[in-house]
């Protein structure tokens, strides 16, 4: 097969290993579910030297980016260097989003 599908909505945890489940092997993906006020670890990807890219796609919240906030909504995409501090919580509606992630070469 030269293709693979991952449905998330069969998943109930907040966290969908979308690379893992589709078994990728250079490219990191996961899927978030923030329920509305939920926020996720506060962390930053040092150890990992991984920049990430956060993608909403669905409802509305906010990602706190060192000492920055930045609004989460659909069609804004939002790169994080590896050094940065990262924590992501769910708006009023909550929010569904995706983090791509690399290591910087």
């Amino acid at each position: 097969m030269t293709y693979r599908i991952f449905d998330t909505s069969e998943i109930d945890e907040r966290r969908k290993a979308v690379a893992s489940e589709l078994g990728a092997r250079a490219i990191k993906v996961n899927q978030f579910d923030n329920q509305p006020g939920q926020a996720g670890k506060e962390h930053d990807e040092v150890a990992s030297g991984q920049e990430e890219i956060y993608i909403p796609v669905r409802g509305t919240g906010v990602l706190r980016v060192d000492d920055d906030e930045v609004a989460l909504e659909p069609g804004r995409f939002v790169l994080v260097p590896p050094e940065a501090t990262r924590q992501v919580v769910g708006g009023d509606d909550g929010l569904t989003y995706v983090v791509i992630g690399a290591v910087v070469s």
